[in-house]
């Protein structure tokens, strides 16, 4: 959650989130139109980019070098994409191919999966676990889990009654959110294992559509947006659960007569009973459209960040001890020229060619020899051709160094 990627009907842009006053501008691409999916690989200047215009067409690129590191074209439509420092995942409606990011090498392809519309997926962020989530069923809310590192199945995990909408790892890949459909429950289960762990309802009253959920790198809290205005976090703790002593208290009293109550009470009502509400909440100004949420540190302080798709970034104050209502402190523009123009005039480093075609022609400063080896100048071993029946490249992917595969917090 330190950078946001957005693609346009012009291109696509990188942002930096390291500023609450300011939304600094890493990089913009006008090479390729109308970009619906846009993966960085952390802080690195690996990039994965996808277009309509070519929907079954996968472009890597090293942005700060503006070379096209491979493409590679699918036998139907790419509906999402995700990658960490050890695997990258494709996602078609009745197809997953896990490639190694390294060489880009295609490893293993998942055909017998039910169809996937929406290209519903989850890639631990945490490459030591790379623990990929997809639903396992049309009808009900069946997750497959499987090991992106050794390439087998994990286990199903029987998570809701109706589909799945949502799924998200946390950042060691030890856990596992979800919710249906309906967007009423959202659970959280022990990865590889399984075992639920935590039960929060994001309310009763209606069916949503949630849109983001995700973790906070620490894991102590989650959130869930939909395509109402309400943004709900939740923390994950056990209350009561084993506690040694209750308190001689009137409230210690009733805790127990009402743990007590819900043992014979059905078993639908119960669950319900104990379940945690939200901890925190924020009311947004608009509803119906979809967001992205993440739970961050900006300036060592835990915030909250909605981006809207009507290109808008707001950024609220989250209390990690009381919680309550979120407090919105800045909105940034996200499709704004002037922005771009300041943040250009800052950057005093010299300009860098954004495409493979001006890299090409430049061949005499930049030879891509030497920022790619075991690519070939035309981007690949087998550009275009279709997988899974060819290998591709044969030599590792290279970015500036080492550092900027960031590690993995812990």
């Amino acid at each position: 959650c330190s950078s946001l990627a957005i693609g346009t009907t012009t291109g696509y842009r990188l942002f930096s989130l390291s500023s609450v006053e300011q939304l600094d501008q890493v990089h913009e691409s006008n090479e390729i139109p109308d970009v619906y999916i846009v993966e960085r690989l952390f802080s690195s200047s690996l990039v994965v980019v996808v277009s309509h215009a070519k929907p079954q067409q996968m472009n890597v690129y090293h942005f700060k070098k503006g070379t096209e590191i491979c493409n590679y074209s699918y036998s139907s439509n790419i509906l999402s994409i995700r990658l960490n420092r050890q695997r990258l995942v494709v996602c078609l409606e009745e197809s997953i191919y896990i490639h190694n990011i390294k060489d880009m090498k295609l490893l293993k392809t998942i055909l017998d999966m039910p169809p996937n519309t929406t290209g519903l997926c989850a890639l631990s962020i945490n490459h030591a676990n790379s623990y990929l989530a997809y639903p396992g069923s049309v009808t009900s809310g069946e997750i497959a889990l499987y090991d992106g590192n050794t390439l087998k199945t994990a286990c199903t995990i029987p998570a809701h009654d109706g589909p799945l909408a949502a799924l998200a790892f946390n950042s060691t890949g030890s856990k596992l959110a979800s919710a249906s459909e309906k967007g009423t429950v959202i659970r959280v289960f022990s990865i590889p294992g399984g075992q639920k762990l935590y039960e929060f309802r994001r309310g009763m009253k209606r069916y949503v559509n949630i849109s983001s959920l995700v973790f906070s790198m620490d894991s102590q809290f989650l959130c869930a947006s939909s395509n109402t205005e309400t943004v709900h976090i939740f923390k994950l703790e056990h209350l009561t659960d084993s506690r040694p002593e209750e308190p001689p208290t009137w409230s210690g009293y009733m805790g127990k007569m009402f743990q007590a109550a819900t043992n014979y009470l059905p078993a639908q009502v119960s669950g319900m009973m104990n379940q945690d509400r939200a901890f925190a909440t924020v009311r947004l100004n608009i509803s119906g459209q979809r967001n992205i949420c993440a739970l961050s540190t900006i300036q060592k302080l835990p915030r909250l960040l909605v981006t809207t798709s009507d290109g808008h970034l707001y950024i609220y104050n989250l209390d990690p001890q009381d919680g309550g209502e979120c407090v919105l402190i800045k909105k940034h523009s996200l499709l704004g020229s002037g922005k771009m123009e300041e943040n250009k005039e800052n950057d005093l480093r010299p300009p860098l060619p954004q495409s493979y075609a001006a890299t090409v022609a430049r061949q005499s400063t930049v030879p891509s020899t030497s920022t790619m080896p075991g690519y070939s100048e035309d981007g690949g071993a087998l550009r275009g051709e279709v997988i899974p029946e060819h290998e591709f490249a044969t030599g590792p992917v290279c970015l500036d160094d080492e550092n900027e595969f960031p590690p993995v917090s812990i």
